[in-house]
C-alpha cells in the first residue's frame, strides 16, 4: 500500500500527488483527465481511462474430453468471446457438446462456425442484470418446483413431475448467469456502484445463490421420486402430515429468501424458529411409515429426507441475512 499524505493550497483546495509509476503506465501527462467516482463506503476510484471502450476480453479452446466444462469456466470468469479452434475438422460429438454447453449458458450465442472454428459471444450487458433480481427469479422458480414435486407426490401425477425436473436446467442456467455477473462486479468497481453491490456482497450473493440451485436440486429428486412411484398411492393420515410438513418447510423457504433480500432480521430469525415444529412434523411421518408396505415407507422416508435437506438450507440462507446499515 503507497500512502499518501493530503495538502492543501492558499484557497482551501485538498489535493494529493499520484504515484509516478501508475501515471506512466497509464499513459497520463500534464493536462491528462482523470475520472473520479465516490462509491457508497467513502472510498475514491480514479480512473484514466474513463472514456476508453473496454476491449472484449477473449479466451480460445482447443476441442478435447472436457470443452463444455472449460466453455462453462470461460464464461463464469466473464469472458465476452469464447473461441474453439483447431487446426483440424471439429468433430460431430464436439460440435455437439459445445452446441449443448452453449445452450446451457444465458446469453452465450454462436456468431461464427466453420470446419475447424465455433466462436461464441456473450449478448448480455451486465449493468442491466442487477443480482438480485436473477436471484429472486432463481428462488421463483425452485419455489415452485418444491411445490409442485410435492404435489406430484401425493397426487400421483407424473407429467407435473416430469415438468420440476426439466426447469432444473433453467435453475441451472440462472445460476451460471448470476455467478458469472457476481465475478464482473468484483473487477469493475464502477459497476459495482451502478447496481449498489458492493464488492463484499457477492460473497453472501453467491452462496444464497448456490442453496437456492441446491433447493432446484433437492426438488428435482423428490419429482424423480413421483416418476418412480408408479401406480403406488399415499392416503390418509400419511398424505396430510407429509402436505403439513411440505407447508411448513416452503413457509421457512420463503421467508428465508426474502428475509436475505429485506435485510429482515426478524424474519430470518423467524426462519430458525420452526426447527422443532419441523422436527415433530417428520418424526410423525417416521414413525407412520413403519406401518407402511416396504416401497411406501421407502418412498416417505426419501421423501421427507428431502423436505428437511430443504429446510436446512432456508436456515442457512437466513443465516446470511445481514442489517440494513443506515
Amino acid at each position: 500500500m503507497d500512502i499518501r499524505r493530503t495538502q492543501v493550497t492558499r484557497g482551501g483546495t485538498f489535493f494529493i500527488t499520484l504515484p509516478k509509476d501508475w501515471a506512466l503506465r497509464n499513459g497520463l501527462t500534464q493536462g491528462s483527465l482523470i475520472a473520479t467516482l465516490e462509491t457508497a463506503d467513502g472510498r475514491l476510484i480514479l480512473d484514466p481511462k474513463y472514456d476508453v471502450e473496454r476491449a472484449p476480453a477473449v479466451a480460445t479452446i482447443e476441442p478435447g474430453p472436457y470443452v463444455d466444462r472449460e466453455i462453462i469456466g470461460k464464461y463464469l470468469l466473464g469472458y465476452d468471446i469464447i473461441r474453439i479452434e483447431t487446426g483440424e475438422r471439429i468433430s460431430l460429438e464436439y460440435r455437439d457438446r459445445i452446441k449443448k454447453a452453449s445452450s446451457r449458458l444465458i446469453g452465450l450465442e454462436i456468431i461464427e462456425e466453420d470446419y475447424s472454428k465455433i466462436v461464441m459471444q456473450c449478448l448480455l450487458e451486465p449493468s442491466a442484470l442487477p443480482p438480485e433480481k436473477i436471484l429472486r427469479r432463481e428462488h421463483s422458480i425452485t419455489s415452485s418446483m418444491h411445490r409442485d414435486a410435492v404435489t406430484a407426490i401425493v397426487e400421483g401425477d407424473v407429467q407435473m413431475a416430469k415438468g420440476v425436473i426439466a426447469r432444473d436446467n433453467e435453475v441451472d442456467r440462472l445460476y451460471f448467469l448470476l455467478v458469472r455477473i457476481l465475478r464482473t462486479i468484483i473487477q469493475n468497481p464502477s459497476l459495482s456502484e451502478r447496481l449498489e453491490v458492493h464488492p463484499i456482497d457477492c460473497l453472501d450473493y453467491r452462496l444464497v445463490a448456490s442453496l437456492v440451485e441446491s433447493v432446484g436440486d433437492q426438488s428435482a429428486q423428490i419429482a424423480n421420486e413421483a416418476v418412480q412411484m408408479k401406480d403406488l398411492k399415499l392416503e390418509g393420515e400419511v398424505t396430510e402430515s407429509l402436505l403439513n410438513l411440505h407447508r411448513i418447510v416452503h413457509e421457512a423457504y420463503e421467508d428465508a429468501v426474502n428475509a436475505f433480500l429485506s435485510k429482515s432480521i426478524s424474519l430470518a430469525n423467524s426462519v430458525r424458529d420452526r426447527q422443532e415444529e419441523i422436527e415433530v412434523s417428520h418424526n410423525k411421518i417416521k414413525s407412520l411409515a413403519k406401518a407402511q408396505p416396504a416401497e411406501a415407507s421407502r418412498l416417505l422416508l426419501s421423501v421427507t429426507s428431502l423436505i428437511k435437506r430443504i429446510y436446512d438450507h432456508s436456515v442457512d440462507i437466513s443465516d446470511l441475512t445481514m442489517p440494513r446499515i443506515r
